[in-house]
Parts: structure tokens; C-alpha cells; sequence
């Protein structure tokens, strides 16, 4: 089997579903003819049985064999939410890690990805619909009751010299009025707008650094 195909099938895995245009995006950009080479490969890995496609949207979606998501799950929306999302942190810099759904046991959170990208782990949660701030509240609690528990500490991904609990992205349109002790939040509409923040919040840090120097000499 070619790289490319077992690339493709190992995202369908990953990301649970994902439409030939985003597949386009992921696998035969700057291609001559992306559409023409996608369908080709499409069909093929179809024909071996080795993914599985839905057409009953506008868009065609495909999934890996045997797919494990419904192709009339409501969740697909969520799941290609998802791929947008990677996608857009593609041009700012490639994930070293982006894990979908990670579950990590009774009365802790369930984040969308765990990602470990520009050198720091993150928690990602995209907000499609509106909820109430009890809710989010709720959800927030849960990672406290993971940062309480330590056993983050024990991650493959924690540096040897600093243990690091994952700052939680929140891709919202909404604003909530939600804090926590232990977790740095950030409530952002997409991922640019959070990019945007690092440098800011770097430059305050600094700034900070020289006025303590200042006062101390």
C-alpha cells in the first residue's frame, strides 16, 4: 500500500469521518490536479474495501473500514468540525500531537483533542452549540478534578525538569463567564485569534521581568 493511502486511512481513523474536499486539503494539495488524483485513490481504496463513503450529503464523506461512527450519526458535524480545526492549525504549524476524543476515565474531562502544538500541551474544546454556564462550569470542574489528581504528571509528552498541566483551548463564539485556580483558559472563535494572544502575553511577561529587575536595583 502507498504512503499517501495509509495516510489517508489512518486519518479517517483518527478524525472518524472527513469529506473528499478536506481530504483534497490534507493529501493531494499542490497537485496539478488534486480533484482528478483524490477520486482516482478514492475509488480505489474504496473498490479494496479498505474505507467507506456516504453520499447522501451534498458534500461526499468518507469513513475508514469498518467505520465506527454511523453515517447517520448527528456527531458528524462535530467530528468534521474537528478536521476544520486541524486544518487551520496547519499553516501556523504542524501538531506534534493531535489525539481525537481522549478519554481519560470517571469524573474527568473529555476533550474534543489533546494537542501538543508550538511547543506546549492543550485540552481543545469546540463549542458548536450554546450552553448554559452551569454546564461549562461543570465541564471546567472536571479538568480540576484531573489537575488535582496528578496524574497528568505521569504523561509521556511531561518534560523531565517541569511538569506542565495543558492550558484549555475553548473555541466559542460565545463568552463564558467561567474561571479556574489551577487551569489557564483561553476563549477564543478560532485558532488565529488565539495566536494572536501568545505574543501579547509573552511581551507582558517580559515587561513585568524588567520592572522587577528595576525595583530591586
Amino acid at each position: 500500500m502507498r504512503k499517501r493511502d495509509l495516510a489517508i486511512i489512518y486519518d479517517l481513523s483518527r478524525f472518524r469521518c472527513i469529506t473528499r474536499d478536506d481530504i483534497i486539503v490534507l493529501h493531494f494539495k499542490g497537485l496539478k490536479q488534486p480533484v482528478t488524483c483524490c477520486n482516482t485513490v478514492l475509488k480505489r481504496l474504496r473498490r479494496d474495501g479498505l474505507i467507506e463513503v456516504s453520499k447522501e450529503r451534498q458534500l461526499y464523506i468518507y469513513f475508514p473500514t469498518p467505520a465506527g461512527t454511523k453515517k447517520e450519526s448527528t456527531k458528524i458535524p462535530h467530528f468534521l468540525k474537528i478536521v476544520e480545526f486541524y486544518k487551520n492549525l496547519l499553516p501556523l504549524e504542524v501538531p506534534k500531537t493531535f489525539i481525537v476524543e481522549l478519554k481519560y476515565g470517571k469524573g474527568y474531562m473529555e476533550p474534543d483533542t489533546f494537542i501538543f502544538w508550538k511547543r506546549a500541551p492543550f485540552f481543545v474544546e469546540i463549542q458548536r452549540s450554546i450552553y448554559s454556564e452551569k454546564v461549562m462550569n461543570e465541564k471546567i470542574q472536571r479538568y480540576e478534578s484531573y489537575y488535582v489528581s496528578n496524574e497528568w504528571q505521569r504523561e509521556h509528552w511531561q518534560p523531565a525538569n517541569k511538569k506542565i498541566f495543558p492550558s484549555v483551548i475553548l473555541i466559542t463564539n460565545t463568552r463564558y463567564k467561567i474561571k479556574s485556580p489551577n487551569v489557564k483558559l483561553y476563549q477564543v472563535p478560532n485558532i488565529s485569534e488565539l495566536v494572536i494572544k501568545f505574543p501579547a502575553e509573552k511581551k507582558e511577561k517580559k515587561n513585568y521581568n524588567q520592572e522587577i529587575k528595576i525595583k530591586i536595583g
